[in-house]
Protein backbone atom coordinates (compact mmCIF):
# COMPACT_ATOMS: atom_id res chain seq x y z
CA UNK A 1 0.00 0.00 0.00
CA UNK A 2 1.07 3.19 -1.36
CA UNK A 3 0.94 6.21 1.39
CA UNK A 4 1.12 9.86 0.32
CA UNK A 5 3.53 11.39 1.96
CA UNK A 6 3.57 15.40 2.26
CA UNK A 7 7.62 15.37 3.39
CA UNK A 8 10.72 12.63 2.80
CA UNK A 9 13.08 12.39 5.54
CA UNK A 10 15.98 10.63 4.97
CA UNK A 11 18.10 9.13 7.58
CA UNK A 12 20.01 6.50 6.23
CA UNK A 13 23.76 6.64 7.20
CA UNK A 14 22.95 7.75 11.18
CA UNK A 15 22.68 6.43 13.89
CA UNK A 16 20.38 6.94 16.73
CA UNK A 17 19.51 8.98 18.40
CA UNK A 18 20.02 11.35 15.03
CA UNK A 19 16.61 9.86 13.14
CA UNK A 20 14.54 10.81 16.54
CA UNK A 21 15.94 13.97 16.68
CA UNK A 22 15.87 14.81 12.89
CA UNK A 23 12.12 13.40 13.05
CA UNK A 24 11.53 15.39 15.68
CA UNK A 25 12.60 18.59 13.97
CA UNK A 26 10.62 17.82 10.44
CA UNK A 27 7.87 17.09 11.97
CA UNK A 28 7.37 20.54 12.93
CA UNK A 29 8.01 21.68 9.72
CA UNK A 30 4.70 20.20 8.44
CA UNK A 31 1.33 21.21 8.98
CA UNK A 32 -1.27 19.48 11.46
CA UNK A 33 -2.64 16.11 9.38
CA UNK A 34 0.38 15.93 6.70
CA UNK A 35 2.41 12.86 6.52
CA UNK A 36 6.16 12.36 7.01
CA UNK A 37 7.90 9.88 5.95
CA UNK A 38 11.44 8.67 7.14
CA UNK A 39 13.58 6.10 6.12
CA UNK A 40 16.44 4.42 8.16
CA UNK A 41 18.90 2.03 7.79
CA UNK A 42 19.52 2.05 12.08
CA UNK A 43 18.73 -1.56 12.98
CA UNK A 44 17.39 0.01 15.97
CA UNK A 45 15.25 2.40 14.10
CA UNK A 46 12.02 0.47 14.43
CA UNK A 47 11.58 0.72 18.53
CA UNK A 48 12.84 3.89 18.92
CA UNK A 49 10.51 5.51 16.56
CA UNK A 50 7.52 3.22 17.75
CA UNK A 51 8.54 4.83 21.20
CA UNK A 52 8.90 8.31 19.75
CA UNK A 53 5.55 8.41 18.27
CA UNK A 54 4.16 7.03 21.84
CA UNK A 55 6.49 9.94 23.41
CA UNK A 56 4.81 12.96 20.87
CA UNK A 57 1.35 11.73 20.57
CA UNK A 58 2.07 11.69 16.49
CA UNK A 59 0.58 9.22 15.21
CA UNK A 60 2.84 6.03 13.38
CA UNK A 61 0.15 5.47 10.21
CA UNK A 62 2.32 2.71 8.80
CA UNK A 63 6.19 1.25 8.85
CA UNK A 64 7.97 -1.32 7.00
CA UNK A 65 11.47 -3.01 6.47
CA UNK A 66 12.86 -3.99 3.10
CA UNK A 67 16.71 -5.48 2.74
CA UNK A 68 17.67 -3.58 6.25
CA UNK A 69 15.68 0.05 5.13
CA UNK A 70 12.95 0.53 7.63
CA UNK A 71 10.56 3.31 6.27
CA UNK A 72 7.56 5.01 8.63
CA UNK A 73 4.69 7.04 8.01
CA UNK A 74 3.75 9.48 10.76
CA UNK A 75 0.68 11.86 10.46
CA UNK A 76 1.54 15.01 12.53
CA UNK A 77 -1.53 15.60 15.10
CA UNK A 78 -0.50 18.42 17.20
Amino acid sequence: MAIASDELLDCTGLLCPIPVVKTSKAIKQIEVGQVLEMIADDPGAPPDMVAWAKQTGHELIEQSADDGIFRFWFRRTK
